[in-house]
C-alpha cells in the first residue's frame, strides 16, 4: 500500500490503537490492539493490524509516551488472511509529528 502514497517515509512508531465509537475528539477510548506504524507522510499513517476495520472509521493512535495522542481516519485498507493493512489520514494538526511537508 506504500506504493499509493509515494511521499511515504519508514518511521516503525508503536502505538496502541482504538476504534472511536462516537463523536470525533471523545476523549474515552478503549485501547484494543498494539501495532507499529510502519510509513507516514505529512497526513497519514501507514499500519497493519487485527482489529476490522471499515472505510472512513475513526481511529485514536497512541503512542506509550504520549507525545503522540491522535485521531484519523481510515482512507484506504487492503484485506490479508489474519491482518489488515490500513492508511489513516490525521482529523487534525499534529504538531509534533515527525513526517513534515
Amino acid at each position: 500500500m506504500a506504493g499509493f502514497f509515494p511521499d511515504a517515509t519508514p518511521v516503525r512508531i508503536p502505538v496502541q490503537l482504538a476504534l472511536s465509537h462516537g463523536e470525533v475528539g471523545s476523549q474515552l477510548s478503549n485501547f484494543t490492539e498494539s501495532t507499529v506504524i510502519e510509513f507516514g507522510t505529512p497526513r497519514e499513517v501507514l499500519f497493519s493490524c487485527t482489529t476490522p476495520l471499515e472505510f472512513a472509521d475513526v481511529l485514536r493512535l497512541r503512542n506509550s509516551d504520549g507525545s503522540l495522542d491522535v485521531e484519523v481516519a481510515v482512507v484506504a485498507v487492503q484485506y490479508h488472511p489474519g491482518k489488515t493493512v490500513v492508511a489513516a489520514r490525521f482529523l487534525g494538526t499534529v504538531p509534533n509529528w515527525i513526517v513534515k511537508p
